[in-house]
């Protein structure tokens, strides 16, 4: 697997994915119905923020992830940084989530953030929770009734923390 920077390129191999995921409503806050061009640029974010995509040996778009601030930078709280995942439903549990995970991390660290929070983790989201917790990130609290699940519906979000 290759881990690499995203390019305005990469969209057309991201999109698939992205919108599948979207459109089901279980993991990301997004509308459904997020245009193309809306998602493109929540998604692709432009430096010194970052994306990534991870591709397969036959250099197919699997997964990606983008990272950020998580507060405006050159405020009081830009020294957290978050980030998201997508990995494409056909890939999974092939170890890319923990690779762009473990990507995020090595990122953060070496642009001087001083620790990683992720603000919405859906708690019936297990995979991530249970990938997150297996590498130190903790449960630092849980907003009830936070996330609109199209199954389950209201459940918690989880706010994660991972010190540097």
């Amino acid at each position: 697997m290759l881990m690499r920077e995203a390019t305005a390129g990469d969209w057309a191999g991201i999109r698939p994915f992205f919108r599948r995921i979207v459109e089901a409503g279980e993991t990301y806050p997004y509308p459904r119905d997020l245009g193309e061009e809306e998602g493109r640029s929540w998604w692709l974010l432009p430096a010194p923020d970052r994306t990534v995509v991870a591709e397969d040996d036959d250099g197919r778009v699997v997964g990606t992830a983008k990272m950020n601030a998580n507060m405006p930078r050159g405020g009081n709280a830009a020294h957290m940084a978050s980030a998201s995942f997508m990995v494409d439903p056909d890939h999974s549990g092939r170890g890319i989530g923990r690779a762009l995970c473990e990507h995020v991390i090595d990122w953060a660290r070496e642009s001087g953030f001083h620790a990683i929070q992720f603000n919405a983790v859906v708690e019936t989201n297990t995979h991530a929770v249970r990938l997150y917790e297996s590498l130190g990130f903790r449960i630092v609290g849980t907003v009830p009734e936070g996330f609109r699940h199209p199954a389950h519906g209201l459940v918690g979000v989880h706010v994660m923390h991972l010190p540097l």
